[in-house]
């Protein structure tokens, strides 16, 4: 069918409208079971989730893979949990028999999760998730508060960098920091970025392991309600947070963000900038200048660049020298460009995720590395 469609394409407009008018728009079960055919990588997923333990190495734990939970969404909201196969042929079988319209991936149980229902009656509370994946979830949505250009699930050139910024931040991280090794970035889909820590230590953390881990991470802070999302304490930065700074979010908020953005272009997103600064009186007297400006020769294109030079020299000259002014520079560039993580993913074992090499249901893109 695609060779069709490339032929007709070259053939003229009408022939092209055609084709384009034969592919129903959104979601279409008869060219999932297509992909779910011909292009599934049933053999690569399997062995992903079986880290060695299948028939072919000595010593493995062959109950290992039968016990990891697959969760299938099937046509009409159809919701299949714990589902769990022996084999690639045994779960290249129900794929294509059930085509699902999303796979999600869970944790490795005590037992077989299939015959959970059996354990239970015995009375002992012997179905529990033993090892799983550490995970992150991002989605950019999170930051419309800070872009301008799109919001919701939609993402241009000039905000999905920041998503970018993320994986560098993350995995430079968890290489450095943890001693992490087997990380897959995935692209979610539809709005965000997925990351598997797959090392064996990493499968193996306790809830309480992991919590700690994303709260070594979690610099933003804060509900709706809440101006200032982003208080960085201390006499100095903590090494991961100064790096962090120095190697890539100062360089990205002055370099890209400050202009594709154009943070500093109205006046609405000027005062949310000062809303950030503590100090009233210093928020007034930038305020002030950067009204100043509106009759300076100011070009629009340099307008951004100007304002937070000006407010970098206000804050950090001499007669502000207090500790929570100095800071105020960075916590704004935090504000805008940290990484902001689902922190429930992260912290609990048995949270399911959407499987790399499905289909998002709702854009009908692909999960891939």
């Amino acid at each position: 069918m695609g060779d069709e469609r490339v032929e007709a394409m070259e053939i003229d407009g009408q022939q092209r409208q055609e084709v384009a008018a034969a592919v129903p728009d959104g979601f279409n079960a008869d060219y999932l079971r297509i992909y779910y055919g011909k292009l599934f990588p049933y053999g690569d997923f399997f062995k992903w989730l079986a880290y060695g333990n299948d028939a072919k190495h000595p010593g493995c734990d062959q109950s290992y893979i039968g016990r990891r939970e697959l969760s299938f969404t099937l046509e009409n909201d159809i919701y299949l949990r714990f589902q769990s196969f022996d084999s690639a042929a045994e779960l290249e079988t129900s794929i294509k028999e059930k085509c699902p319209f999303k796979i999600d991936i869970g944790p490795v149980y005590s037992v077989d999760p299939a015959k959970r229902h059996a354990y239970a009656q015995s009375g002992n509370n012997v179905f529990v998730p033993v090892e799983r994946e550490l995970i992150f979830d991002i989605d950019i949505s999170d930051y419309d508060d800070v872009r301008y250009c799109c919001s919701g699930a939609d993402t241009c050139l000039d905000c999905w960098p920041l998503m970018t910024i993320v994986i560098k931040i993350l995995d430079t991280s968890l290489r450095g920091d943890f001693g992490f090794n087997h990380i897959l970035w995935v692209y979610s889909g539809r709005r965000g970025v997925h990351c598997w820590v797959c090392d064996s230590r990493a499968r193996k953390l306790s809830n309480e392991q992991r919590s700690a881990i994303a709260d070594y991470f979690r610099v933003y802070k804060g509900g709706e309600n809440s101006l200032k999302k982003v208080s960085l304490t201390g006499p100095v930065l903590h090494p991961f947070l100064a790096r962090s700074y120095t190697d890539v979010l100062k360089c990205f908020f002055e370099d890209k963000l400050l202009h594709s953005q154009q943070l500093f272009a109205s006046e609405e997103r000027c005062q949310k900038i000062l809303e950030l600064i503590p100090d009233e009186n210093v928020a007034s007297e930038l305020h002030d200048k950067w009204q100043g400006n509106r009759r300076s020769s100011i070009s629009k294109e340099d307008v951004n660049a100007a304002r937070w030079e000006q407010l970098k020299t206000t804050l950090q000259s001499g007669k502000h020298k207090t500790q929570g002014l100095r800071r105020c520079v960075e916590e704004i560039v935090f504000s805008y460009t940290y990484p902001r993580l689902d922190m429930e993913v992260s912290k609990h074992m048995n949270h399911l995720l959407k499987a790399p090499f499905c289909i998002h249901p709702k854009t009908v893109v692909l999960l891939f590395p």
